[in-house]
């Protein structure tokens, strides 16, 4: 397991009631059942609205989350390089309470 992934792994743990699955076969936390997160590329993706989701993308490298591969990205969902770890824990849990709606 890569450092980014152990990083993953941590930082999902911590959120509240989280519990780890999978998404499109990837690892993921959900919460009530609804992914929040989850690892692809040695980047952390997040489900993200409004001001969360705009700054997000606004990282050098983050791009919207494309599992395919095939040019149909998933509109809500921000997949951040692992070189902005440090703002991994904030994303998440900006993304724990767009899922879980607090």
């Amino acid at each position: 397991m890569s450092t980014a992934e152990t990083e993953f792994r941590a930082i999902g743990a911590t959120q509240p009631a989280a519990e780890a699955g999978q998404l499109f076969g990837k690892p993921c936390f959900k919460i009530n059942g609804k992914a929040f997160v989850c690892f692809f590329q040695e980047a952390m993706v997040f489900k993200l609205a409004d001001e969360a989701h705009r700054e997000a993308l606004a990282l050098d490298g983050a791009r919207l989350f494309d599992p395919s591969g095939k040019g149909r990205p998933m509109k809500e969902w921000v997949q951040v390089p692992a070189e902005y770890h440090a703002q991994w824990p904030a994303l998440a849990a900006a993304a724990h309470r767009y899922v879980s709606g607090q």
